[in-house]
């Protein structure tokens, strides 16, 4: 494809993204409506739009080129993220909407009545965020450079300035229709080119041929190693639990049944989409043996172009370079929207004015890291943020919801201690120390150890750390705001 045609395609789904947050402004009128869309979107639409957030570009990109790279190790990501809702399903979804809380800050306040405690969520939420922004912007750059041979920096402006825009157009009311047409848009562009090229290899008997270069005998693949994978999958499972712009979309629907089916059709929603990365990346191993470790993340865009020629490789190349931007600008916006919120709440009283300048520094705060950072393989980068999020926010949730013998100040340790011995390790295996590779690999995946220390932190500060417990009556209403259907609490 040209890079006259590949500015285009990226040209047409910003402003198609534009023109359909524009329209959601004229439904968005009241602060809650800037929050949580006033509480009224319905589970499909709901289902639609989470999807839209949560298939990032580690989904969109970087699934097929871990896959490219590391061969059927790399599964346990589709897989994990995927059954990252089922933990939100059983543990979070309902009594995280019955909480009545706009934001997880909020949430801090109702369960714990700690400013303090509030105060280190809002700063953990803020932080994943720009951390989970990051990885977007970088997989922006590197598509911007491969599809039209620009400066990839050019890539990462225009993604934060149709962000900004999209989010202050009409906040959470706009963005829900934004990303539920960006999951389908997603959808389309992996599933088009899947089928097409699946399609061509079967007719002309070279299908056989491919999968055997990818995944037979000869072919290589890192062995991740029992302990690595195990960490991973706890990682992505918790992780989920701990990201705030997928959290805060609970806090749309209209009750917690709701929030429980809308989480049921996510699940089907995103297994769905992973297929086509998986058998993208399947694919990149036998057709693209010779792409290196930087471009592996480019595997889905460079295949039509490595199988096909003219009109055929130039239509799907433009399916798939418009479905990559939507990942980067529905992921990015979603994070945006949930950011300003925190940071309206804290900084700015939590006006309308106040979620809108909230917006402007959860975009500039990143763009500016993002352009200064190296990019990094996508999945892996996501997949680091996962593990932050499973050792700090994660315990938090689950232990809060479910156990009333929580306190405020076992919460904070908890997530402190999260933090530490998550981010140590991690920062210690990007330093050239000459360590064993194999010990820098294992430092890579942390939560094996950093996510059970968080809780164990939590349990015992909670039982043996003293500090200001909340009476009785008071945790009895909290659990019971948490867990008793709506329709009761109205009874009582």
């Amino acid at each position: 494809m040209t890079p006259q045609g590949s500015l285009i395609a990226i040209l047409v789904v910003c402003a198609s993204t534009v023109i359909i947050a524009v329209y959601g402004l004229r439904f968005s009128r009241t602060t809650s409506d800037f929050y949580v869309a006033s509480r009224t979107v319905k589970p499909w639409w709901n289902a639609s739009s989470i999807g839209g957030e949560y298939l990032s570009a580690a989904s969109f990109l970087g699934v097929a080129g871990l896959i490219m790279l590391t061969g059927q190790d790399a599964l346990w990501f589709p897989i994990g993220y995927t059954a990252g809702y089922l933990m939100l399903l059983l543990f979070v979804a309902a009594p995280l909407r019955r909480s009545g809380a706009y934001t997880l800050p909020d949430f801090a306040q109702i369960r714990f009545h700690s400013m303090a405690m509030r105060t280190m969520m809002s700063v953990f939420v803020v932080l994943v965020g720009w951390l989970y922004i990051i990885p977007q912007l970088h997989g922006a750059a590197l598509t911007f450079r491969v599809a039209t041979g620009l400066p990839g920096w050019a890539g990462t402006l225009l993604v934060s300035v149709v962000v900004c825009v999209t989010v202050l157009a009409g906040g959470m009311r706009s963005i829900t229709f934004v990303q539920a047409f960006q999951y389908w848009l997603k959808l389309c562009a992996l599933a088009i080119p899947t089928f097409v090229i699946l399609a061509s290899l079967g007719a002309s008997q070279k299908l056989e041929t491919v999968l055997r270069d990818g995944f037979g005998p000869n072919a290589s693949s890192e062995d991740m190693g029992i302990f690595r994978t195990i960490s991973l999958i706890i990682a992505l499972l918790l992780g989920t639990l701990g990201l705030p712009h997928v959290l805060v979309r609970f806090y749309t629907n209209p009750d917690g049944p709701s929030a429980r089916r809308t989480t049921l059709i996510v699940l089907g929603l995103v297994s769905f989409f992973y297929l086509f990365p998986v058998t993208l990346g399947t694919l990149g191993r036998g057709v693209l043996p010779g792409l290196s470790a930087d471009d592996a993340d480019a595997t889905v865009l460079l295949l039509p172009s490595a199988l096909f020629g003219g009109a055929v490789a130039n239509v799907l190349s433009a399916i798939v370079l418009g479905g990559a931007f939507a990942a980067f600008l529905s992921t990015s916006s979603g994070l945006v929207v949930s950011l300003a919120g925190v940071l309206s709440q804290g900084l700015f009283k939590g006006t309308v004015n106040g979620f809108r300048m909230g917006a402007l520094i959860a975009v500039v705060v990143p763009t500016g890291l993002a352009l200064l950072a190296e990019t990094a393989g996508l999945a892996g980068a996501v997949g680091a943020v996962f593990a932050f999020t499973a050792s700090t926010i994660a315990p938090v949730l689950v232990l809060g919801i479910w156990w009333r013998g929580l306190t405020s100040l076992g919460a904070m340790c908890a997530m402190v201690t999260g933090a530490v011995t998550c981010l140590v390790p991690l920062g210690l295996s990007v330093l050239d120390l000459g360590w064993d590779p194999r010990v820098v690999d294992t430092l890579t995946q942390p939560a094996i150890w950093s996510v059970p220390t968080a809780f164990a932190a939590a349990v015992l500060v909670s039982k043996f750390g003293g500090g200001k417990k909340l009476a009785p009556e008071t945790v009895d209403a909290v659990m019971r705001r948490l867990h008793v259907p709506e329709d009761s609490n109205v009874r009582g």
